[in-house]
């Protein structure tokens, strides 16, 4: 059902999976902002695809569209926000559920875990007519004097920006255009270099980056260390790690087959550990930048001091840290060891 654009309506809602965002999910979240006084944005897939899970999903929304209340949802978050709102847990249904499974999930949120009382919905699909009166008698048979649900179909034609995230995720290179910069830095596949001083990590790096034809990241916090030679404080930490993700997307936006990463905010949240005793919020946060593989390097060759450096007991303080983190959290990563040569070697094979 097609609505004068003049229309304004009270609360609108835009679901998808968002996996990952392109310019046409952008456009319609914007054409719901244009007719709504407000505007909240749920996005659930299970499973998950490739490089467009909960968190990066989140991260790109507030991104995007920092004013917009959005939820995004996998089952540890629906689990959480049960348990906040009291409410018996339900299981979030599959991808390939049926259009009656997803409507009714929708409106269970919406009604007992959200309380979102939209009133209008924002789609591109053929669904959406279905899903609005769904809505409808959901909301009516609680409340009967709801206004019911009302469906805004945009551009269902795709010719604003013919896109489908299946497309992007197929073939990221091709549709970048079609893709914001800070989302499409996601796409393309990351490895991050972690390890202590003297560990060899700066050199393994180098040597994977040509190995793969990869773009290289620099270690940004060597850089601004030598330039100031003084310990950093948290602010500084903070400000290390930002710029460390702000060059990985930049070097993404080349559309490299690969970004190998020289450390990544985790090796800056080891520091403000062992150096602080406790890091800020914000650090902790951008520690838990996801890669498709983090490579250790072992420190099994005697500790070199180069002048910039601090000791060996250090560097095993360093690692011990690092690979504590890495397990307590569950990420995917590769412990390496021995010459430059059998490190490439190791992290081919892990990749391959």
């Amino acid at each position: 059902m097609n609505m004068s654009v003049s229309l304004r309506h009270r609360l609108g809602l835009v679901v998808g999976k968002f996996s990952p965002l392109h310019h046409g999910h952008e456009f319609l979240i914007e054409s719901a902002l244009a007719s709504c006084e407000q505007v909240v944005v749920l996005s659930y897939s299970k499973p998950e695809l490739p490089r467009c899970d909960a968190a990066a999903r989140r991260a790109w929304l507030r991104q995007r569209f920092p004013g917009v209340r959005s939820v995004v949802l996998d089952d540890a978050e629906l689990a959480r926000l049960c348990r906040v709102r009291c409410v018996q847990p339900r299981e979030m249904p599959q991808n390939d559920a049926a259009d009656h499974a997803q409507r009714a999930f929708v409106a269970w949120l919406c009604q007992h875990l959200l309380r979102w009382q939209v009133d209008a919905v924002f789609t591109s699909e053929d669904y959406g007519d279905g899903f609005a009166e769904h809505l409808s008698q959901a909301f009516r048979a609680a409340d009967g004097t709801h206004p019911g649900v009302v469906h805004r179909s945009v551009d269902p034609s795709r010719a604003t920006f013919p896109v489908r995230g299946s497309d992007v995720r197929a073939d990221p290179a091709r549709w970048r255009d079609l893709v914001n910069a800070f989302v499409y830095a996601d796409l393309v596949p990351r490895v991050c270099i972690l390890g202590g001083e003297s560990s060899g990590k700066t050199t393994l790096a180098g040597a994977l980056a040509q190995a793969l034809g990869a773009a290289l990241v620099p270690e940004y916090g060597r850089t601004y260390w030598e330039q100031t030679r003084q310990d950093l404080s948290l602010r500084e930490l903070e400000f290390v790690a930002r710029t460390q993700v702000a060059h990985e997307i930049a070097a993404a936006q080349a559309a490299p087959p690969c970004v190998v990463c020289d450390t990544s905010p985790l090796s800056t949240l080891v520091y403000a550990l062992l150096d602080h005793g406790a890091p800020s919020r914000t650090l902790v946060a951008l520690s838990r930048r996801r890669y498709d593989l983090a490579v250790l390097c072992t420190p099994d060759f005697p500790f070199q001091q180069d002048g910039t450096r601090r000791d060996a007991a250090w560097r095993s303080a360093q690692h011990g840290t690092t690979l504590a983190l890495l397990r307590r959290r569950g990420l995917p990563f590769l412990e390496v060891s021995g010459s430059v040569e059998e490190r490439v070697a190791q992290v081919l094979e892990k990749l391959t």
